[in-house]
């Protein structure tokens, strides 16, 4: 079922309201089949690979490779673009390739050059734990943090941490932008909430369907409708055995 949520005056009134299934539609497998991000631009899909650690750029309506970028990230799990670069999430050591010297052993936001894939810098993540969705806004980097529990937003070119968003379901993934809101995917709830920036309150909510719809990993919105993909892969580095594993999907429904 899809949940809508909308507060209306003070934090503690509020309307839910109620509808069918979301449908999703699979558009086109990843080139490297473990899609683990995406990131929309008006020029095409850039797609993070979980295990090559590739950037792809795509065309949105046929999957067609626009451009291919190999980066210095490991496990990723995030991808943001803005200011010139590719922001990856390296969510620690790799996964189901063999280890570089550039791996990561922490989380860590690498910033790429996206003609080359030459590593700009690298940055901890402000909490010191894992990451998944990056999403750039602003001249500053939102993402997630495990250990705080939090989206938390920093400046680009410093990392200072500017701002934190609490949440209360678990592991965060793709990250969406829809000022005054954040969208957020849940992937062990199987629930994508749009959060407002400034306090965390939950503006909307969709549910997808375990077992029916592909497993929700990166995530983002273009033209009004979300997309996210199925990377095939479940914590623990191991095979989800998902039928849609590879898939870029879109939510057949304007948000």
């Amino acid at each position: 079922m899809i949940h809508r949520r909308a507060f209306l005056g003070v934090a503690a009134a509020g309307l839910m309201r109620a509808g069918n299934a979301p449908k999703v539609t699979k558009l086109y497998r990843s080139p490297d089949g473990h899609p683990n991000a995406l990131e929309s631009t008006p020029e095409g899909l850039w797609v993070g690979e979980q295990t090559t650690d590739r950037a792809y750029l795509l065309n949105w309506k046929t999957g067609k490779v626009l451009k291919k970028v190999d980066t210095e990230s490991s496990n990723t799990s995030g991808i943001a673009y803005g200011g010139g670069f590719l922001w990856m999430s390296a969510n620690g050591k790799a996964v189901g390739r063999p280890p570089k010297p550039t791996d990561a052993t922490r989380g860590e936001i690498i910033k790429v050059d996206p003609d080359t894939g030459r590593t700009v810098a690298r940055y901890p993540v402000p909490d010191g734990g894992g990451v998944h969705g990056a999403v750039y806004v602003d001249a500053t980097l939102w993402m997630t943090c495990f250990k705080w529990k939090a989206i938390t937003q920093v400046d680009a070119k410093t990392f200072r941490v500017m701002h934190k968003i609490p949440i209360t379901l678990t592991r965060p993934h793709g990250l969406a932008w829809e000022p005054p809101g954040m969208w957020v995917m849940f992937s062990n709830d199987y629930v994508i909430q749009k959060l407002n920036v400034a306090d965390g309150r939950v503006l909307d909510e969709i549910k997808l369907v375990k077992g029916k719809d592909p497993d929700p990993h990166g995530m983002d919105l273009y033209e009004k409708r979300l997309y996210y993909c199925d990377a095939g892969i479940s914590p623990g580095a191991k095979d989800s055995g998902s039928p849609s594993a590879g898939w870029i999907c879109r939510i057949e429904k304007s948000v």
